[in-house]
């Protein structure tokens, strides 16, 4: 049985609180991410494996497929 993936997420400045809709890839993870309202520059919180695990309203596609991810 397949588990559904969902790509649309809301991503949240941590310096500035600015809130996206953004669609995660499938094919790559994202260590950076630069706000575009303050420009901080955004990495992952320890032991998450990209922005979208650490700051997003939904974790990245492999983790919520429970697959490995990036830096596995």
């Amino acid at each position: 049985m397949a588990t559904e993936v969902t790509l649309q997420t809301e991503i949240r400045c941590p310096h500035c609180g600015v809130q996206l809709q953004e669609t995660m890839p499938t094919n790559a993870c994202i260590w950076y991410w630069q706000c575009p309202r303050c420009q901080a520059l955004v990495t992952p919180k320890k032991g998450d494996c990209c922005v979208y695990c650490s700051y997003a309203t939904m974790p990245c596609p492999p983790v919520q497929a429970a697959a490995p991810c990036c830096d596995d």
